[in-house]
């Protein structure tokens, strides 16, 4: 499953619009640097490092970002309508948890994460498509993302960042004293964290699925919008990123 350059810079373009539309004020400013920072990395990046994980590819990772904002407010709307208990946290606080929850995947202020790789056989028999990158200091996604943002001065809310650091859910053996509890006292305060992880969990099948039975299917998205002189600039440069990351 692929992506065009083009897909890939319209979700760009869908995840700054979202960025602008949801936040404010100085935390807005922080984040939009945050962005242009990571920006070159961040579009190619892949979601996972295998093939039938999901969305292992350049691009999977804004892609899966998208997806799991989506849900988490349609799932938001579920909870609610079915008499959940949803005025202890915003809308807001939900999105920036989703937007930030994998953060830590796309790697710490210089390197990448994921890197190709280099054994054919691992990418042509197991669909390791990407590797671990080794010179990277070990942390868990939801830790690196947290301290990343910490770098940027972006602050969060107490809700913002248990979500993030819950969105795994009981796959991380480090939620299981906040998940995993049978006293009232010890119980959590909100039901965001859950939705997040509901979110991210069908995020991910669909996304599994998507790739499942895509095949060698090249997904196209048609993007008539008209291109500025920069919006074109930005498309040939990740061409010329494709044809230099992926030689050979």
């Amino acid at each position: 499953m692929k992506l065009t350059a083009e897909q890939i810079e319209l979700n760009w373009k869908t995840l700054i619009d979202l960025i602008e539309s949801t936040f404010e004020g100085e935390r807005k400013e922080k984040l939009l640097k945050m962005y242009n920072d990571f920006q070159d990395r961040m579009m190619i990046a892949p979601a996972s490092g295998q093939e039938h994980f999901h969305n292992c590819h350049p691009g999977g990772y804004v892609q899966h970002i998208l997806n799991i904002v989506h849900y988490s407010k349609e799932f938001y709307k579920i909870w609610k309508d079915n008499g959940a208990y949803v005025d202890d946290y915003t809308v807001e606080e939900l999105v920036f948890a989703a937007l930030h929850h994998d953060l830590g995947k796309v790697g710490d202020l210089e390197q990448d994460h994921y890197i190709p790789n280099p054994s054919e056989w691992h990418r042509k028999n197991q669909g390791k498509i990407y590797t671990n990158n080794p010179d990277l200091k070990f942390m868990t996604p939801p830790d690196r993302g947290i301290w990343i943002l910490n770098q940027y001065g972006i602050s969060m809310t107490q809700n913002e960042y248990i979500g993030i650091k819950l969105t795994d859910g009981m796959y991380d053996d480090g939620n299981i004293q906040y998940l995993k509890s049978y006293a009232p006292e010890k119980k959590l305060k909100s039901n965001m964290q859950h939705i997040l992880h509901q979110a991210d969990m069908t995020t991910t099948r669909i996304e599994y699925e998507q790739w499942q039975h895509a095949g060698e299917e090249q997904v196209v998205v048609n993007t008539k919008v008209p291109k500025t002189k920069k919006e074109q600039e930005t498309v040939d440069n990740m061409k010329a990123k494709f044809d230099e990351l992926f030689a050979g």
